[in-house]
């Protein structure tokens, strides 16, 4: 069965970059018939962030993107599911130290006492002579005794894996084909930190192995470091899964996505009023394509087409516009109330209306919904939408619109407008259609004559959301005082 894995650190919001990972693994996990995992990779203690595991349980629940094992969250409660665990790495120490000293026992993994002062020295004088910088092997030698006798002093060590000399490591990966790296080229990595912690390195490989994970899906910025991890599955004796390494995701200038060009946090595009489905269906083709030129996808239709074989070498451009275009599709699909409920909370915040007022002015909304479904790419959009709507004009200064103000027929208009609003019991959309084509037949001015001066009469303004459904939300009262403050303008 395939098991794949999403193992992110608890250090801050989710990136957009692992959002998509987990989705990968989601993916694949759901169309091979498989199970997705959440595992919390958490031994660099120094990076912890309070509240970062809440906010990755939120943003995976949010976005549909929902393990089948590991953490979850549950009556706002994270617990662990599965029969692998712990699924969080602080709390497997000992398990990860019992494959320590198995590496110690067979010569794979030595002790090092070196201090950070001496090791950033040597480093210095490497990189001062043109050499990789690396770990010298100044402990590889030690004897037992002189191990023992270190460790009775209370002297700091780390425990490092012990490379052997000019040993071909092959990866073999679904993304980048077979990469063959030689260990003269690489560096004793440490796999025990002085405080007891395993680094990710050790961590990885024994978890996906106790956890049965048959395929590892993860960012590229890891496959330098994959070598050493096939090379510890060589030393334990255990068989290694596939490797799938995903292009990075760009900023327009084709470099990391980086905070230096907006917003890069799952949390981020969700709180602007970004649809999770919409958020799903564009990272789904940051990296990946279908074959066929579809774009829109449910993410049951992603399941159904999600191929690794299909996945980019190349990094994936976020392309804001497209984002912004594919939101606005699934907005302009939502149903009347589901657009309201989630406008809402945005207009509150902006102060348009109070918390108090939602129920009673749910009908106004409503409206409001028809007018602004066609405008806005996401929600926190909608309040400036609607203020420039609401807004009073104090006078018109396009000088084309005043033009047309001051056409004969505009005065009649005028005229026509006052009489028959100011007759009607209400004016909605549908009265205001009605009077609009009663002026049509009536005063015989149709076409601009008409929408124009009616329109900059009504907003100010000479081009804009459907004059009617404006009518409807701005009230018969301030329809009829807005089309008369501007008498001064017609000259009338």
């Amino acid at each position: 069965m395939v098991r794949d894995r999403f193992a992110p650190s608890p250090t801050g919001n989710v990136h957009i970059g692992s959002l998509r990972t987990a989705l990968y693994n989601y993916l694949y996990a759901k169309k091979m018939g498989g199970e997705f995992l959440l595992r919390l990779e958490d031994t660099d203690q120094t990076r912890l962030e309070l509240g970062a595991v809440d906010n990755l349980l939120d943003a995976l629940n949010m976005t549909g993107v929902i393990p089948d094992e590991g953490l979850t969250k549950k009556d706002d409660v994270i617990c662990q599911v599965g029969e692998y665990g712990p699924y969080i790495q602080s709390q497997r120490l000992d398990i990860y130290r019992k494959y320590i000293d198995m590496l110690l026992e067979n010569g794979q993994a030595y002790y090092c006492f070196c201090t950070k002062e001496r090791l950033e020295n040597v480093r210095n004088s490497q990189k001062e002579n043109g050499e990789t910088p690396r770990y010298d092997g100044k402990c590889r030698t030690l004897t037992e005794p002189e191990i023992a006798s270190n460790i009775a002093a209370g002297i700091p060590y780390t425990i490092r894996l012990k490379l052997p000399e000019d040993h071909v490591i092959r990866v073999d990966d679904m993304v980048r084909g077979v990469i063959e790296m030689n260990t003269n080229d690489l560096d004793d990595q440490v796999l025990l930190k002085a405080d007891g912690f395993p680094t990710y390195h050790m961590a990885v490989v024994v978890d996906d192995h106790l956890m049965k994970i048959t395929h590892v899906i993860r960012g590229e910025e890891w496959l330098p470091s994959t070598p050493k991890h096939v090379y510890l599955y060589e030393c334990l004796g255990w068989q290694k899964p596939q490797f799938v390494h995903l292009p990075n995701i760009l900023n327009d200038d084709r470099k990391k996505l980086s905070k230096r060009q907006g917003d890069v946090s799952v949390g981020d595009f969700l709180a602007k009023g970004y649809l999770p489905e919409a958020l799903v269906n564009f990272l789904a083709l940051l990296g990946w394509s279908p074959e066929t030129e579809q774009e829109i996808f449910s993410i049951d239709e992603l399941i159904q087409v999600f191929d690794l074989n299909r996945i980019n070498k190349s990094g994936a451009v976020f392309d804001r516009n497209k984002l912004n275009w594919m939101n606005a599709h699934y907005i302009k699909q939502l149903k009347a109330d589901e657009f309201v409920g989630k406008m809402t909370p945005f207009l509150v915040d902006a102060e348009i209306i109070s918390q108090d007022e939602i129920e009673t002015k749910h009908d106004w909304l409503l409206k409001v919904a028809e007018i602004l479904k066609d405008r806005i790419e996401y929600f926190a959009q909608a309040p400036q939408e609607l203020e420039a709507i609401l807004k009073r004009f104090d006078t018109i200064e396009d000088e084309e619109a005043k033009v047309f103000l001051k056409e004969e027929s505009s005065k009649r208009l005028y005229q026509a407008l006052i009489t028959k609003i100011e007759a009607s019991d209400v004016l909605d959309a549908v009265r205001g259609k009605a009077i609009l084509k009663e002026i049509q037949k009536e005063e015989k001015i149709k076409g601009k004559l008409l929408f124009m001066p009616s329109r900059i009469m009504i907003t100010g303004e000479m081009h804009g959301p459907d004059l009617t459904l404006i009518m409807d939300v701005l009230g018969k009262d301030e329809v009829l005082s807005r089309i008369k403050s501007i008498a001064s303008v017609m000259e009338i």
